[in-house]
């Protein structure tokens, strides 16, 4: 069988398992809809949260972003490795403790404010909602390759799909198709991860295959990272292996980039929901535990898959006459997502450092004298000729090592999941946030249960469409995207969360002041430079990094307000102390 039949198997199984396992987890009631009932057992939230954690962000991008960018790509693995940790020691616990539905509850409550809570509900919205247009681009990519059909078409069958399972399970449904889901992307990570580091390295464990020699062929006895800085420095990229040479990011901008990943991880509100889920606070550590437990065994394999793609890439496109192109390379450029301009008309592929052209391919709809699509952008000086989306290299890389057609699809599949698992986690937060801490919480408290199911499912299908018109018009591409939207939570939630936790000085004044003057200037920032054209103004920082200034923004100014205005009641300074013990805690309250 061919590579589409495949497709079609794992793609149409996995759906059916995922639509299976909601139909039989359909809720009736608040409790299942925005926490599962607070029943899940730490193993499963466990998985489930690796799951949420690992979006197509993870299983697509980021193997990509450290195979084009060495090894300062890391600080994207590192960032978002830390900060799981930072959120399972610092905050999950007490939060869990606490035992509500969402982050907007914690903070309206925490900051005896209603204007506290419209802020955060505001900010977990537009996380959200950013985060969550990278996700229905992954899936539109996924789509676009495997079920030929353009992107945009496979945004909308994504959104279809996401709709129906977590619109009618709710958090519950939500939950047990992430453990499938979770089975199904780490299977379809490691399989063609193993074969390819036995095909370069002949060692079966990635990890240490990316430490080894090549095995066979010109390279032999070199270690494939050697081999790999050599080739870089060769074709006028930066060395593979350095962090901050010429042509790489600045140490300042590595460390906020880092840093803003970091805590934007701890403070995600579709992460945090889910320590709402479990029985007791011991359970939250547990799954906690787990969590990071599955989530290392992708990360760690990610560079390995990184370095194996980067080699086999150049290998096999560089230097080589477009008619002798591999068949993946001819796939691919079907889908707009690698283009090769000819600038000098020698039918051969150059690939060398700097951009081919101005943009992203925009094609003419004709072909050229070797057979290539043709693209209009305005060609630029150097000698580079080619275009490849970072966002591919996971999902083309079983093609590139020509690996069995059921191994590319099943890649395919696990990217759905790893797409389609964390998506469905931040519809449920945009639709919690306005169901109940908006609508129910502040607008009417007389409002029945189906009143408030109703409005939760109509405003996941309302967040569905928003998702995916970014979907469609990507202001950048996945990894990046998504990158903002930690951006964004790092300068939003993170400090109001650790004082509310930790000092109980912190004022609603303060948290109000904070949460706007950190988001504030972070969003502006992005603005002038993603969308404005401006260059980054401040110490050289790029967007992606901005979250940390913004985070310290928010810091100062709700620690000077909160001195400025009068100390919180007495029973929230109680409740403060309370919290910061972690025992005694049942089942998320309704209230």
């Amino acid at each position: 069988m061919g590579i589409q039949t495949w497709t079609y198997i794992m793609v149409g199984v996995t759906f059916a398992l995922y639509m299976g396992i909601a139909w039989a987890s359909r809720v009736r009631d608040t409790k299942g809809f925005y926490v599962a009932g607070g029943g899940v057992p730490p193993l499963a939230n466990g998985m489930a949260t690796a799951a949420d954690w690992m979006s197509a962000a993870s299983f697509l991008g980021m193997a990509g972003l450290i195979s084009f960018y060495g090894y300062a790509g890391c600080m994207y693995l590192m960032g978002w490795t830390g900060g799981y940790v930072l959120l399972a020691l610092l905050l999950a616990p007490y939060l869990r403790k606490f035992g509500k539905f969402t982050v907007p509850d914690f903070v309206g409550d925490r900051y005896y404010s209603g204007t506290a809570r419209l802020v955060a509900l505001v900010c977990a919205v537009f996380v959200s909602l950013t985060y969550v247009a990278g996700q229905m681009r992954g899936v539109g990519i996924v789509f676009s390759r495997f079920l030929e059909v353009d992107v945009n078409t496979g945004v909308f069958i994504g959104m279809a799909i996401v709709f129906f399972y977590a619109g009618i399970g709710g958090m519950k449904g939500i939950t047990w198709t992430q453990v499938a889901q979770y089975v199904v992307l780490i299977v379809a990570f490691l399989i063609p991860a193993v074969a390819i580091s036995m095909k370069i390295t002949g060692v079966a464990v990635p990890q240490i295959g990316f430490g080894s020699t090549i095995a066979a062929g010109p390279d032999a006895g070199v270690y494939i990272l050697e081999k790999l800085d050599l080739i870089a420095t060769d074709l006028g990229f930066a060395s593979y292996t350095t962090a901050f040479g010429p042509g790489s990011k600045s140490m300042i901008d590595v460390f906020a980039i880092t840093m803003a990943l970091m805590v934007g991880t701890a403070g995600l509100p579709h992460v945090i929901v889910r320590f709402y889920t479990v029985p007791t606070v011991r359970g939250a550590r547990l799954s906690a535990v787990y969590a990071i437990l599955f989530i290392a065994i992708l990360y760690t394999t990610a560079p390995a898959i990184a370095a194996f793609a980067r080699y086999i890439l150049i290998n096999s496109l560089n230097d080589v006459a477009y008619t002798q192109a591999p068949s993946w390379f001819k796939n691919w450029e079907k889908t707009g997502l690698i283009a090769w301009q000819d600038k000098n008309g020698d039918g051969i592929v150059q690939y060398r450092a700097g951009s081919p052209f101005n943009g992203k391919p925009a094609f003419t709809g004709e072909l050229g004298p070797d057979g290539q699509r043709l693209v209009k952008n305005t060609p630029l000086d150097g000698p580079n000729e080619l275009f490849v989306d970072h966002d591919i290299i996971v999902l083309a890389n079983p093609e590139i090592a020509n690996l069995p057609p059921w191994v590319i699809a099943l890649v395919a599949a696990g990217g759905l999941a790893a797409a389609l698992s964390t998506a469905s986690g931040l519809l449920l937060v945009i639709a919690s946030s306005i169901s109940h801490d908006l609508y129910y919480r502040m607008i009417n408290r007389q409002a029945s249960e189906k009143q408030r199911l109703l409005l939760g499912r109509i405003m996941i299908g309302v967040a569905v469409c928003v998702a995916g018109y970014f979907g469609i018009n990507p202001p950048g591409f996945v990894a990046q995207v998504v990158a903002l939207a930690f951006g964004l939570a790092a300068s939003s939630f993170f400090p109001t969360l650790v004082l509310g936790i930790f000092w109980k000085r912190a004022t609603r004044e303060g948290a109000i002041a904070g949460m706007t003057s950190g988001i504030g200037f972070t969003m502006l920032y992005i603005v002038q430079t993603k969308f404005m054209g401006m260059a980054p103004w401040f110490m050289g920082i790029s967007p992606e990094g901005i979250g940390t200034v913004g985070m310290l923004v928010n810091f100062v100014v709700c620690i000077a307000v909160s001195h400025m205005t009068a100390p919180p009641p007495q029973s929230v300074q109680d409740m403060v102390e309370s919290i910061r013990i972690p025992r005694g805690a049942a089942a998320a309250i309704d209230h």
